[in-house]
Protein backbone atom coordinates (compact mmCIF):
# COMPACT_ATOMS: atom_id res chain seq x y z
CA UNK A 1 0.00 0.00 0.00
CA UNK A 2 2.85 2.38 0.85
CA UNK A 3 4.29 2.02 -2.66
CA UNK A 4 0.94 3.00 -4.20
CA UNK A 5 0.68 6.02 -1.89
CA UNK A 6 4.18 7.13 -2.86
CA UNK A 7 3.44 6.83 -6.58
CA UNK A 8 0.21 8.82 -6.14
CA UNK A 9 2.08 11.57 -4.29
CA UNK A 10 4.78 11.63 -6.96
CA UNK A 11 2.16 11.98 -9.71
CA UNK A 12 0.51 14.88 -7.87
CA UNK A 13 3.88 16.59 -7.40
CA UNK A 14 4.81 16.38 -11.06
CA UNK A 15 2.89 19.53 -12.14
CA UNK A 16 4.44 21.43 -9.20
CA UNK A 17 7.98 20.49 -10.19
CA UNK A 18 7.27 21.37 -13.83
CA UNK A 19 6.01 24.79 -12.73
CA UNK A 20 9.08 25.29 -10.50
CA UNK A 21 11.38 24.48 -13.41
CA UNK A 22 9.59 26.94 -15.71
CA UNK A 23 9.54 29.67 -13.03
CA UNK A 24 13.28 29.25 -12.40
CA UNK A 25 13.95 29.87 -16.08
CA UNK A 26 11.59 32.85 -16.23
CA UNK A 27 13.43 34.58 -13.38
CA UNK A 28 16.90 33.80 -14.79
CA UNK A 29 16.51 34.23 -18.56
CA UNK A 30 17.82 37.71 -19.51
CA UNK A 31 15.13 37.96 -22.23
CA UNK A 32 12.37 37.64 -19.63
CA UNK A 33 11.00 40.81 -17.97
CA UNK A 34 10.84 38.92 -14.64
CA UNK A 35 14.62 38.60 -14.61
CA UNK A 36 14.86 42.41 -14.24
CA UNK A 37 12.77 42.54 -11.06
CA UNK A 38 14.12 42.81 -7.54
CA UNK A 39 15.20 39.50 -5.97
CA UNK A 40 14.93 37.80 -9.38
CA UNK A 41 18.10 35.81 -8.78
CA UNK A 42 16.88 34.60 -5.37
CA UNK A 43 13.50 33.67 -6.81
CA UNK A 44 15.17 31.72 -9.60
CA UNK A 45 17.44 29.91 -7.14
CA UNK A 46 14.51 29.04 -4.87
CA UNK A 47 12.41 27.63 -7.69
CA UNK A 48 15.40 25.71 -9.07
CA UNK A 49 16.00 24.11 -5.66
CA UNK A 50 12.30 23.24 -5.36
CA UNK A 51 12.41 21.61 -8.79
CA UNK A 52 15.42 19.47 -7.91
CA UNK A 53 13.93 18.40 -4.58
CA UNK A 54 10.68 17.28 -6.19
CA UNK A 55 11.68 15.90 -9.61
CA UNK A 56 11.83 12.23 -10.51
CA UNK A 57 15.39 11.01 -11.10
CA UNK A 58 15.76 8.49 -13.91
CA UNK A 59 18.65 6.08 -14.45
CA UNK A 60 21.74 8.10 -15.46
CA UNK A 61 24.01 7.21 -18.37
CA UNK A 62 27.72 6.43 -18.17
CA UNK A 63 28.37 9.15 -20.76
CA UNK A 64 31.92 7.96 -21.49
CA UNK A 65 32.72 8.67 -25.14
CA UNK A 66 36.50 9.11 -25.19
CA UNK A 67 39.46 8.30 -22.97
CA UNK A 68 43.10 9.33 -23.10
CA UNK A 69 45.58 6.48 -23.60
CA UNK A 70 49.10 7.82 -23.20
CA UNK A 71 48.21 11.13 -24.81
CA UNK A 72 46.12 9.67 -27.64
CA UNK A 73 42.35 10.15 -27.69
CA UNK A 74 40.52 6.82 -28.01
CA UNK A 75 36.83 6.55 -28.84
CA UNK A 76 34.64 4.46 -26.53
CA UNK A 77 31.52 2.62 -27.62
CA UNK A 78 29.21 1.18 -24.97
CA UNK A 79 27.33 -2.00 -25.77
CA UNK A 80 25.54 -4.87 -24.04
CA UNK A 81 27.57 -8.08 -24.21
CA UNK A 82 25.11 -10.34 -22.33
CA UNK A 83 21.52 -9.58 -21.40
CA UNK A 84 20.13 -11.45 -18.40
CA UNK A 85 16.68 -10.94 -16.82
CA UNK A 86 18.08 -8.94 -13.90
CA UNK A 87 21.45 -7.75 -15.22
CA UNK A 88 23.31 -6.65 -18.33
CA UNK A 89 27.00 -7.33 -18.86
CA UNK A 90 28.04 -4.00 -20.36
CA UNK A 91 31.24 -3.56 -22.35
CA UNK A 92 33.16 -0.36 -23.06
CA UNK A 93 34.78 -1.10 -26.40
CA UNK A 94 37.63 1.18 -27.45
CA UNK A 95 38.39 2.22 -31.05
CA UNK A 96 41.43 3.89 -32.56
CA UNK A 97 42.90 4.60 -36.00
CA UNK A 98 46.42 4.91 -34.55
CA UNK A 99 48.39 1.68 -35.15
CA UNK A 100 50.65 1.91 -32.09
CA UNK A 101 47.74 2.77 -29.81
CA UNK A 102 45.67 -0.09 -31.21
CA UNK A 103 48.44 -2.62 -30.60
CA UNK A 104 48.88 -1.26 -27.08
CA UNK A 105 45.23 -1.45 -26.02
CA UNK A 106 44.83 -4.90 -27.56
CA UNK A 107 47.41 -6.28 -25.12
CA UNK A 108 45.96 -4.64 -21.99
CA UNK A 109 44.36 -6.73 -19.19
CA UNK A 110 40.66 -7.61 -19.24
CA UNK A 111 38.77 -6.49 -16.13
CA UNK A 112 35.26 -7.36 -14.95
CA UNK A 113 33.94 -4.72 -12.55
CA UNK A 114 31.11 -6.09 -10.43
CA UNK A 115 28.97 -3.12 -9.41
CA UNK A 116 26.89 -3.13 -6.23
CA UNK A 117 23.22 -4.03 -6.27
CA UNK A 118 22.45 -1.96 -3.20
CA UNK A 119 20.13 0.86 -4.19
CA UNK A 120 22.08 2.85 -6.75
CA UNK A 121 22.72 2.11 -10.41
CA UNK A 122 26.06 0.89 -11.76
CA UNK A 123 26.67 4.41 -13.11
CA UNK A 124 27.76 5.29 -9.58
CA UNK A 125 31.07 3.69 -10.68
CA UNK A 126 31.42 6.02 -13.69
CA UNK A 127 34.70 7.44 -12.42
CA UNK A 128 35.97 3.92 -11.71
CA UNK A 129 35.21 2.83 -15.27
CA UNK A 130 36.61 5.97 -16.91
CA UNK A 131 39.89 5.64 -15.00
CA UNK A 132 40.24 1.90 -15.63
CA UNK A 133 39.68 2.35 -19.38
CA UNK A 134 43.06 4.06 -19.74
CA UNK A 135 44.91 0.81 -19.09
CA UNK A 136 42.34 -2.02 -19.32
CA UNK A 137 39.56 -3.61 -21.33
CA UNK A 138 36.56 -2.97 -19.11
CA UNK A 139 33.27 -4.81 -18.56
CA UNK A 140 30.73 -3.99 -15.83
CA UNK A 141 27.61 -5.57 -14.35
CA UNK A 142 24.69 -3.19 -14.91
CA UNK A 143 21.89 -4.37 -12.60
CA UNK A 144 18.29 -3.75 -13.65
CA UNK A 145 15.56 -2.04 -11.69
CA UNK A 146 13.42 -4.89 -10.33
CA UNK A 147 10.18 -2.95 -10.86
CA UNK A 148 10.86 -3.11 -14.61
CA UNK A 149 11.35 -6.90 -14.67
CA UNK A 150 8.08 -8.78 -15.38
CA UNK A 151 6.99 -11.52 -12.99
CA UNK A 152 7.31 -13.98 -15.86
CA UNK A 153 11.12 -13.72 -15.52
CA UNK A 154 10.92 -15.40 -12.12
CA UNK A 155 12.48 -14.46 -8.80
CA UNK A 156 16.01 -13.26 -8.11
CA UNK A 157 17.93 -14.73 -5.19
CA UNK A 158 21.40 -14.22 -3.76
CA UNK A 159 22.29 -17.57 -5.36
CA UNK A 160 21.32 -16.12 -8.75
CA UNK A 161 23.67 -13.19 -8.15
CA UNK A 162 26.53 -15.63 -7.51
CA UNK A 163 25.63 -17.65 -10.61
CA UNK A 164 25.49 -14.50 -12.77
CA UNK A 165 29.03 -13.57 -11.70
CA UNK A 166 30.31 -17.04 -12.56
CA UNK A 167 28.67 -16.89 -15.98
CA UNK A 168 30.22 -13.50 -16.73
CA UNK A 169 33.68 -14.70 -15.67
CA UNK A 170 33.39 -17.78 -17.90
CA UNK A 171 32.30 -15.58 -20.81
CA UNK A 172 35.41 -13.42 -20.53
CA UNK A 173 37.63 -16.47 -20.08
CA UNK A 174 36.21 -18.00 -23.25
CA UNK A 175 36.84 -14.75 -25.14
CA UNK A 176 40.28 -13.76 -23.86
CA UNK A 177 41.66 -16.80 -22.02
CA UNK A 178 41.35 -15.19 -18.59
CA UNK A 179 40.39 -12.02 -16.75
CA UNK A 180 40.67 -9.99 -13.56
CA UNK A 181 37.74 -9.20 -11.24
CA UNK A 182 37.08 -6.05 -9.20
CA UNK A 183 34.18 -5.96 -6.74
CA UNK A 184 33.08 -2.69 -5.15
CA UNK A 185 31.19 -2.64 -1.83
CA UNK A 186 28.30 -5.13 -1.56
CA UNK A 187 29.41 -7.61 -4.29
CA UNK A 188 32.64 -8.51 -2.50
CA UNK A 189 30.72 -11.30 -0.75
CA UNK A 190 29.00 -12.92 -3.79
CA UNK A 191 32.17 -12.48 -5.90
CA UNK A 192 34.25 -14.32 -3.32
CA UNK A 193 31.57 -17.04 -3.29
CA UNK A 194 31.56 -17.28 -7.09
CA UNK A 195 35.33 -17.66 -7.37
CA UNK A 196 35.36 -20.12 -4.46
CA UNK A 197 32.79 -22.36 -6.14
CA UNK A 198 34.72 -22.29 -9.41
CA UNK A 199 37.90 -23.26 -7.56
CA UNK A 200 36.17 -26.09 -5.70
CA UNK A 201 34.99 -27.57 -9.01
CA UNK A 202 38.48 -27.32 -10.51
CA UNK A 203 37.49 -24.60 -12.98
CA UNK A 204 39.87 -21.89 -14.10
CA UNK A 205 39.57 -18.90 -11.78
CA UNK A 206 40.36 -15.21 -12.49
CA UNK A 207 43.98 -14.11 -12.32
CA UNK A 208 43.22 -11.59 -9.57
CA UNK A 209 40.42 -10.51 -7.24
CA UNK A 210 40.36 -6.90 -6.05
CA UNK A 211 37.83 -6.27 -3.26
CA UNK A 212 37.01 -2.73 -2.23
CA UNK A 213 35.07 -1.63 0.84
CA UNK A 214 32.85 -4.69 1.26
CA UNK A 215 31.35 -6.56 4.26
CA UNK A 216 33.26 -9.84 4.05
CA UNK A 217 33.07 -10.06 7.86
CA UNK A 218 30.48 -7.57 9.10
CA UNK A 219 31.31 -8.38 12.73
CA UNK A 220 34.51 -6.33 12.55
CA UNK A 221 34.17 -2.62 13.44
CA UNK A 222 30.38 -2.62 12.91
CA UNK A 223 28.93 0.63 11.58
CA UNK A 224 25.46 2.10 12.10
CA UNK A 225 24.31 0.29 8.96
CA UNK A 226 25.64 -3.04 10.25
CA UNK A 227 23.96 -2.53 13.61
CA UNK A 228 20.58 -1.96 11.96
CA UNK A 229 20.87 -5.23 10.04
CA UNK A 230 22.05 -7.12 13.12
CA UNK A 231 19.56 -5.72 15.64
CA UNK A 232 16.42 -6.22 13.54
CA UNK A 233 15.01 -9.65 12.85
CA UNK A 234 14.53 -11.15 9.40
CA UNK A 235 10.77 -10.91 9.94
CA UNK A 236 11.03 -7.20 10.78
CA UNK A 237 12.66 -6.46 7.42
CA UNK A 238 10.14 -8.61 5.56
CA UNK A 239 7.17 -6.91 7.24
CA UNK A 240 8.40 -3.31 7.14
CA UNK A 241 10.41 -2.70 3.97
CA UNK A 242 9.03 -5.15 1.41
CA UNK A 243 6.18 -4.01 -0.89
CA UNK A 244 4.66 -5.01 -4.21
CA UNK A 245 5.28 -3.01 -7.38
CA UNK A 246 2.20 -0.97 -8.47
CA UNK A 247 0.29 -1.76 -11.65
CA UNK A 248 1.82 1.08 -13.71
CA UNK A 249 5.20 -0.70 -14.03
CA UNK A 250 6.22 -3.79 -16.06
CA UNK A 251 7.11 -5.64 -12.86
CA UNK A 252 3.64 -5.13 -11.34
CA UNK A 253 3.07 -7.48 -8.42
CA UNK A 254 6.76 -8.26 -7.80
CA UNK A 255 7.89 -8.13 -4.16
CA UNK A 256 10.68 -5.54 -3.85
CA UNK A 257 12.59 -3.34 -1.46
CA UNK A 258 11.54 0.01 -3.06
CA UNK A 259 14.13 2.53 -4.11
CA UNK A 260 12.38 5.45 -2.40
CA UNK A 261 12.67 3.68 0.96
CA UNK A 262 16.36 3.06 0.36
CA UNK A 263 16.85 6.71 -0.54
CA UNK A 264 15.19 7.73 2.72
CA UNK A 265 17.70 5.55 4.54
CA UNK A 266 20.63 7.08 2.63
CA UNK A 267 19.62 10.63 3.58
CA UNK A 268 18.86 9.67 7.18
CA UNK A 269 22.47 8.57 7.65
CA UNK A 270 23.82 12.12 7.06
CA UNK A 271 20.86 14.55 7.15
CA UNK A 272 22.93 17.56 8.23
CA UNK A 273 25.44 17.08 5.43
CA UNK A 274 22.69 16.83 2.81
CA UNK A 275 20.87 19.90 4.16
CA UNK A 276 24.11 21.89 4.09
CA UNK A 277 24.87 20.72 0.57
CA UNK A 278 21.48 21.90 -0.72
CA UNK A 279 21.78 25.25 1.04
CA UNK A 280 25.23 25.72 -0.48
CA UNK A 281 23.70 24.97 -3.88
CA UNK A 282 21.12 27.71 -3.29
CA UNK A 283 23.87 30.19 -2.40
CA UNK A 284 25.96 29.18 -5.41
CA UNK A 285 23.02 29.94 -7.70
CA UNK A 286 22.61 33.38 -6.14
CA UNK A 287 26.33 34.13 -6.47
CA UNK A 288 26.39 32.86 -10.04
CA UNK A 289 28.95 30.16 -9.23
CA UNK A 290 28.01 27.92 -12.14
CA UNK A 291 30.91 25.46 -11.62
CA UNK A 292 29.93 24.63 -8.03
CA UNK A 293 26.24 24.46 -8.91
CA UNK A 294 26.93 22.05 -11.78
CA UNK A 295 29.06 19.85 -9.52
CA UNK A 296 26.11 19.65 -7.10
CA UNK A 297 23.73 18.72 -9.91
CA UNK A 298 26.00 15.97 -11.21
CA UNK A 299 26.40 14.38 -7.81
CA UNK A 300 22.72 14.43 -6.89
CA UNK A 301 21.56 13.35 -10.34
CA UNK A 302 23.45 10.14 -9.53
CA UNK A 303 22.76 9.98 -5.80
CA UNK A 304 19.01 10.51 -6.09
CA UNK A 305 18.56 7.89 -8.82
CA UNK A 306 17.68 4.64 -7.06
CA UNK A 307 16.32 1.26 -8.11
CA UNK A 308 14.09 -1.38 -6.54
CA UNK A 309 15.68 -4.64 -5.42
CA UNK A 310 13.99 -8.03 -5.60
CA UNK A 311 12.78 -8.96 -2.10
CA UNK A 312 14.27 -12.46 -2.06
CA UNK A 313 17.75 -11.18 -2.92
CA UNK A 314 17.60 -8.38 -0.36
CA UNK A 315 16.31 -10.51 2.52
CA UNK A 316 18.75 -13.34 1.83
CA UNK A 317 21.65 -10.85 1.82
CA UNK A 318 20.57 -9.47 5.20
CA UNK A 319 20.39 -12.97 6.68
CA UNK A 320 23.46 -14.51 5.03
CA UNK A 321 25.89 -11.59 5.36
CA UNK A 322 24.77 -9.56 8.39
CA UNK A 323 22.92 -11.96 10.67
CA UNK A 324 24.21 -15.52 10.20
CA UNK A 325 27.70 -14.65 8.82
CA UNK A 326 27.55 -17.79 6.71
CA UNK A 327 30.63 -16.90 4.67
CA UNK A 328 33.01 -16.51 7.62
CA UNK A 329 31.48 -19.47 9.46
CA UNK A 330 31.88 -21.73 6.43
CA UNK A 331 28.19 -22.63 6.35
CA UNK A 332 27.07 -20.95 3.15
CA UNK A 333 25.49 -23.21 0.54
CA UNK A 334 24.68 -21.93 -2.97
CA UNK A 335 22.31 -23.56 -5.43
CA UNK A 336 23.61 -23.76 -9.01
CA UNK A 337 21.39 -23.17 -12.08
CA UNK A 338 21.15 -26.98 -12.39
CA UNK A 339 19.78 -27.22 -8.85
CA UNK A 340 22.90 -28.64 -7.20
CA UNK A 341 23.67 -27.32 -3.71
CA UNK A 342 27.38 -26.52 -3.18
CA UNK A 343 29.29 -25.30 -0.13
CA UNK A 344 31.28 -22.06 -0.46
CA UNK A 345 34.93 -22.81 0.43
CA UNK A 346 37.23 -19.77 -0.02
CA UNK A 347 40.16 -21.90 1.14
CA UNK A 348 39.97 -23.80 -2.16
CA UNK A 349 41.15 -20.73 -4.12
CA UNK A 350 44.83 -21.20 -4.98
CA UNK A 351 45.54 -19.63 -8.39
CA UNK A 352 43.91 -16.22 -7.91
CA UNK A 353 45.82 -13.36 -6.30
CA UNK A 354 43.93 -11.26 -3.73
CA UNK A 355 44.02 -7.48 -3.18
CA UNK A 356 41.76 -5.80 -0.60
CA UNK A 357 41.13 -2.04 -0.30
CA UNK A 358 39.60 -0.12 2.59
CA UNK A 359 39.06 3.58 3.30
CA UNK A 360 40.41 5.00 6.53
CA UNK A 361 37.17 6.95 7.14
CA UNK A 362 34.67 4.45 5.71
CA UNK A 363 31.42 4.65 7.69
CA UNK A 364 29.64 1.96 5.63
CA UNK A 365 32.08 -0.97 5.73
CA UNK A 366 34.12 -0.67 8.90
CA UNK A 367 37.84 -1.20 9.26
CA UNK A 368 38.86 -4.83 8.82
CA UNK A 369 35.64 -6.02 7.20
CA UNK A 370 37.17 -6.31 3.71
CA UNK A 371 40.63 -7.33 4.90
CA UNK A 372 38.98 -10.37 6.50
CA UNK A 373 39.00 -12.00 3.06
CA UNK A 374 42.68 -12.85 3.61
CA UNK A 375 41.80 -14.96 6.65
CA UNK A 376 39.34 -16.98 4.56
CA UNK A 377 41.50 -17.47 1.45
CA UNK A 378 44.16 -19.58 3.15
CA UNK A 379 44.94 -21.44 -0.08
CA UNK A 380 46.46 -18.32 -1.64
CA UNK A 381 50.16 -18.01 -0.80
CA UNK A 382 51.05 -14.95 1.25
CA UNK A 383 53.11 -13.24 -1.45
CA UNK A 384 50.02 -13.15 -3.69
CA UNK A 385 47.98 -11.20 -1.10
CA UNK A 386 48.00 -7.42 -0.64
CA UNK A 387 46.02 -4.92 1.43
CA UNK A 388 45.64 -1.16 1.04
CA UNK A 389 44.20 1.37 3.46
CA UNK A 390 43.53 4.65 1.67
CA UNK A 391 44.31 7.44 4.12
CA UNK A 392 41.66 10.13 4.35
CA UNK A 393 39.21 8.25 2.11
CA UNK A 394 35.63 7.51 3.04
CA UNK A 395 33.43 4.86 1.46
CA UNK A 396 32.79 6.81 -1.74
CA UNK A 397 36.39 7.97 -1.99
CA UNK A 398 37.92 4.52 -2.52
CA UNK A 399 36.30 4.14 -5.95
CA UNK A 400 35.57 7.69 -7.10
CA UNK A 401 37.21 11.08 -6.91
CA UNK A 402 40.72 12.28 -6.34
CA UNK A 403 41.72 9.72 -3.74
CA UNK A 404 40.60 6.89 -5.99
CA UNK A 405 42.61 8.27 -8.90
CA UNK A 406 45.73 9.25 -6.93
CA UNK A 407 45.92 6.64 -4.16
CA UNK A 408 43.89 3.55 -4.96
CA UNK A 409 44.00 3.19 -8.75
CA UNK A 410 47.82 3.23 -9.15
CA UNK A 411 48.06 0.30 -6.72
CA UNK A 412 45.20 -1.60 -8.38
CA UNK A 413 46.76 -1.11 -11.82
CA UNK A 414 50.16 -2.28 -10.58
CA UNK A 415 48.65 -5.36 -8.92
CA UNK A 416 46.69 -6.39 -12.02
CA UNK A 417 49.61 -5.83 -14.36
CA UNK A 418 51.96 -7.91 -12.19
CA UNK A 419 49.65 -10.92 -12.60
CA UNK A 420 48.68 -10.50 -16.25
CA UNK A 421 49.35 -13.34 -18.70
CA UNK A 422 49.26 -13.26 -22.53
CA UNK A 423 45.74 -13.24 -23.96
CA UNK A 424 44.45 -15.17 -26.94
CA UNK A 425 46.43 -14.24 -30.03
CA UNK A 426 44.74 -12.45 -32.91
CA UNK A 427 46.18 -11.55 -36.37
CA UNK A 428 47.91 -8.19 -36.53
CA UNK A 429 45.69 -5.77 -38.50
CA UNK A 430 46.87 -4.26 -41.76
CA UNK A 431 44.21 -1.54 -41.94
CA UNK A 432 43.37 0.11 -38.63
CA UNK A 433 40.71 2.61 -39.65
CA UNK A 434 38.09 2.54 -36.86
CA UNK A 435 39.40 -0.82 -35.69
CA UNK A 436 38.18 -2.11 -32.30
CA UNK A 437 40.58 -2.85 -29.48
CA UNK A 438 40.45 -6.62 -29.84
CA UNK A 439 40.02 -9.43 -32.36
CA UNK A 440 40.50 -7.36 -35.56
CA UNK A 441 39.79 -9.24 -38.79
CA UNK A 442 42.78 -10.41 -40.82
CA UNK A 443 42.95 -9.73 -44.59
CA UNK A 444 41.15 -12.62 -46.37
CA UNK A 445 43.92 -13.05 -48.96
CA UNK A 446 46.59 -13.60 -46.31
CA UNK A 447 44.50 -16.03 -44.36
CA UNK A 448 43.76 -18.05 -47.48
CA UNK A 449 47.37 -18.03 -48.63
CA UNK A 450 48.80 -19.09 -45.29
CA UNK A 451 46.34 -21.87 -44.62
CA UNK A 452 46.94 -24.86 -46.95
CA UNK A 453 44.49 -27.72 -47.06
CA UNK A 454 45.34 -30.09 -44.23
CA UNK A 455 45.36 -33.83 -44.66
CA UNK A 456 43.05 -35.84 -42.53
CA UNK A 457 44.92 -36.78 -39.39
CA UNK A 458 44.66 -40.13 -37.63
CA UNK A 459 42.23 -40.34 -34.74
CA UNK A 460 45.00 -40.60 -32.15
CA UNK A 461 46.70 -37.43 -33.34
CA UNK A 462 43.44 -35.52 -33.29
CA UNK A 463 42.80 -36.54 -29.73
CA UNK A 464 46.13 -35.25 -28.47
CA UNK A 465 45.47 -32.70 -25.71
CA UNK A 466 46.82 -29.17 -25.83
CA UNK A 467 49.37 -28.36 -23.15
CA UNK A 468 48.66 -25.16 -21.22
CA UNK A 469 51.53 -23.32 -19.60
CA UNK A 470 50.64 -21.58 -16.33
CA UNK A 471 52.93 -18.73 -15.27
CA UNK A 472 54.51 -19.11 -11.85
CA UNK A 473 52.85 -15.91 -10.63
CA UNK A 474 49.43 -17.24 -11.51
CA UNK A 475 50.09 -20.55 -9.81
CA UNK A 476 51.11 -18.79 -6.62
CA UNK A 477 48.56 -16.83 -7.15
CA UNK A 478 25.01 -3.86 1.81
CA UNK A 479 28.38 -1.80 0.89
CA UNK A 480 27.52 -2.89 4.29
CA UNK A 481 23.96 -3.79 3.39
CA UNK A 482 21.84 -3.40 0.26
CA UNK A 483 19.86 -0.85 2.23
CA UNK A 484 22.84 1.40 2.76
CA UNK A 485 23.67 2.65 -0.72
CA UNK A 486 27.17 3.11 -2.07
CA UNK A 487 27.67 6.82 -1.60
CA UNK A 488 27.32 9.45 1.07
CA UNK A 489 26.97 13.17 0.49
CA UNK A 490 29.89 14.77 -1.39
CA UNK A 491 33.11 14.59 0.60
CA UNK A 492 35.13 17.84 0.83
CA UNK A 493 38.35 17.88 -1.17
CA UNK A 494 41.44 17.58 1.03
CA UNK A 495 45.16 17.04 0.45
CA UNK A 496 45.76 13.49 -0.72
CA UNK A 497 47.38 11.42 1.98
CA UNK A 498 49.89 8.66 1.42
CA UNK A 499 48.45 5.19 1.03
CA UNK A 500 49.44 2.34 3.29
CA UNK A 501 50.07 -0.77 1.24
CA UNK A 502 50.91 -3.90 3.16
CA UNK A 503 51.27 -7.58 2.56
CA UNK A 504 48.68 -9.82 4.15
CA UNK A 505 49.41 -10.49 7.87
CA UNK A 506 51.82 -13.35 8.41
CA UNK A 507 49.94 -14.62 11.43
CA UNK A 508 47.19 -16.34 9.47
CA UNK A 509 47.17 -20.11 9.61
CA UNK A 510 48.13 -21.83 6.34
CA UNK A 511 46.95 -25.26 5.28
CA UNK A 512 49.50 -27.99 4.96
CA UNK A 513 49.97 -29.85 1.68
CA UNK A 514 48.24 -32.88 3.13
CA UNK A 515 45.31 -30.80 4.28
CA UNK A 516 44.90 -29.24 0.83
CA UNK A 517 44.87 -32.64 -0.80
CA UNK A 518 42.27 -33.78 1.65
Amino acid sequence: MLYQIYETQRSLMEPVTDFAQAAAKLFSNPMSPLSQTAFAQRMSAGYDLLYRLGKDYEKPTFDIHTVDVDGVGVAVHENIELDKPFCELRRFKRFSDDTDTLVKIKAQPVVLIVAPLSGHYATLLRDTVRTMLKDHKVYITDWKNARLVPLSEGEFHLDDYVNYVQEFIRHLQATYGNCHVISVCQPTVPVLAAVSLMASRGEKTPLTMTMMGGPIDARKSPTAVNNLAMNRSYEWFENNVIYRVPDNFPGAGRRVYPGFLQYTGFVAMNPDRHATSHYDYFKDLIKGDDASAEAHRKFYDEYNAVLDMDADYYLETIKTVFQDYDLVHGTWDVRSPEGKVERVRPQDITTTALFTVEGELDDISGSGQTEAAHDLCTGIVRKEQRHLEAKGAGHYGIFSGRRWRDIVYPEVRKFILSHEVPQKKAPRPVAVTEMPDDNPPAPPSKVAASKPVAKKAPAKAAAKPAIKAVPASAKAAVQATPASGAAAAPEPEAPVAKAAVTAAPASRTRRTTAARKA
